[in-house]
């Protein structure tokens, strides 16, 4: 975020902290489950939070994971940090689709969260304010782009699905 303050404009460090804000998501997600609000508005906009909780736990859990092996595939070194965020960012997506039979949201708060994790990613790969990348990885920017777009698609298909499930049961 640092370097985005000092190069970008300011506007465009809402698109930044990916991970971080996932995970931001997540904890306001569960405070609305444990203190339902009364508002009709408030609830809906806790739908929208829980619907992009989900969504972006799963894409960001999996990112990570897969951008980690990508660089030590390309050649990237190994460092112990590494395997820590191997195991925080699986479990990140892991519990978001456990608990998303607790969560309230329909499809027109997943779709909101969808357009809004889509945005990002055009964001991100416009304005070259994307997550950081091993160094291995600079020469391979066009493909961690399409993984990105794809792999958002997919959280909010697996978002969907988990959904319907979870209300099945």
């Amino acid at each position: 975020m640092k370097m985005t303050l000092a190069e970008q404009p300011v506007w465009q460090v809402i698109f930044v902290p990916d991970s971080p804000t996932a995970s931001l998501f997540f904890t306001l997600g569960l405070l609305w489950i444990l203190y339902p609000p009364r508002s009709i508005i408030i609830k809906q906009i806790g739908h929208v939070i829980q619907a992009l909780a989900v969504v972006t736990s799963v894409k960001y859990g999996v990112w990570a994971v897969s951008i980690i092996f990508a660089g030590w595939m390309q050649g990237g070194t190994q460092h112990w940090q590494d395997w820590m965020l191997i195991a925080s960012h699986s479990a990140m997506a892991i519990e978001a689709l456990i608990y998303v039979r607790f969560f309230g949201f329909r499809w027109a708060a997943l779709v909101v969260a969808g357009l809004w994790t889509l945005l990002n990613d055009t964001m991100d790969y416009t304005y070259d304010i994307y997550p950081w990348l091993p160094a291995s990885l600079y020469d391979h920017v066009d493909g961690v782009r399409n993984f990105t777009f794809g792999l958002t698609l997919v959280s909010i298909l697996c978002a969907w699905l988990a959904l319907r499930q979870a209300k099945r049961t």
